[in-house]
């Protein structure tokens, strides 16, 4: 990234910071709405980005990490800072069975996506039927009125807010590490080329179930937040296969296998999704599954003028990233 790349990246950094001090609750409540799907987009974006393995049923580990760390903290007065671990531990080990099956067996691309929505629906099912986690009448995490805890995550809405700011960050920084690592450009070699990764010694079972680890990890950690967050837990929402697209349309949009694709995504995507939907509402109008056929258009839009997503074509508009021959 250029200098110039750095000072803007840094300034947003800094509006996001301020923001809340300055904006009502409603603007909190759409920011963290942002800043979820940025990082849970991120996350995505380990696998599909970086490794080229198109999951398409990602919510799966959102909904076991939000369900793990809620039974700990109902069940046990397990708080979450310490139930993010076991959660995390339960989606890696189911990320990396989908990823046995797949990689054993010889699962690719557009099959090995069919598989991951096929164990997010069986999760839903499942999840639906499990008294013991509240079924399909939801299960409700506790909730004292004026309570602040932040070691249990209870406070106000800004408590929330930059939680899931330092998720970001965090996930960015990570990301960038692992991108810029001897693990992260075996990745790239996987998924430009795998047959000539193999060839030079690459192991593509590795590489690739270490992304599904890593991706399944982190996206279990934005489902202990969905937990916290709104207190309360419903299979058809959490396991929903479009909460799975919700997941993947920012790195999409952004650019996908780029750091600031995913988070570019979401700040195109949700804002505008929210206008749309108080507009209608100040207008009166009332017509279910309208912001789903917006992201569709814009997906539609994207894939056509912008087929490596709004970051790439961005970054070289406005010079925020060397350019190819240009001195490091």
């Amino acid at each position: 990234m250029t200098g110039r790349g750095l000072v803007l990246l840094a300034l947003a950094g800094l509006l996001l910071a301020v923001a809340p001090l300055v904006g009502d609750r409603y603007v909190v409540s759409v920011l963290t709405t942002v800043l979820w799907f940025a990082y849970v987009g991120q996350a995505w974006n380990v696998m599909m980005g970086f490794s080229g393995l198109l999951s398409l049923g990602h919510t799966l580990y959102v909904g076991l990490g939000a369900y793990v760390s809620a039974a700990l903290f109902v069940h046990y007065g397990v708080g979450p800072w310490a139930g993010m671990v076991p959660a995390m531990l339960v989606a890696v080990a189911v990320g990396t069975f989908i990823g046995f099956l797949g990689f054993r067996f010889g699962v690719k691309g557009v099959h090995f996506s069919l598989l991951t929505i096929a164990f997010a629906e069986v999760a839903r099912i499942g999840f639906d039927h499990i008294q013991w986690l509240g079924g399909s009448g939801g299960f409700f995490l506790p909730v004292e009125a004026g309570v602040s805890d932040p070691l249990n995550l209870r406070g106000s809405p800004l408590l929330f807010y930059y939680v899931i700011l330092a998720l970001v960050v965090g996930a960015l920084a990570l990301s960038r590490v692992l991108l810029h690592s001897r693990l992260g450009y075996q990745w790239l070699a996987v998924r430009e080329e795998p047959e000539a990764a193999e060839a030079v010694g690459v192991d593509l079972f590795r590489a690739r179930m270490t992304a599904v680890a890593v991706s399944s990890a982190l996206t279990a950690l934005g489902g202990v937040f969905q937990a916290f967050y709104f207190n309360n837990l419903f299979p058809e929402q959490v396991f929903s296969m479009g909460r799975s697209i919700e997941i993947i349309l920012p790195a999409i949009v952004g650019g996908i296998g780029t750091l600031i694709g995913p988070i570019l995504g979401a700040f195109i995507l949700t804002p505008l999704g929210e206008a749309l939907t108080f507009v209608l509402e100040e207008s009166g109008f009332d017509l279910p599954g309208l912001k789903q056929l917006f992201y569709g258009v814009a997906l539609v839009v994207i894939v056509v003028f912008r087929p490596e997503g709004v970051w790439p074509w961005l970054a070289r508009r406005l010079r925020l990233v060397r350019q190819p021959g240009e001195g490091a």
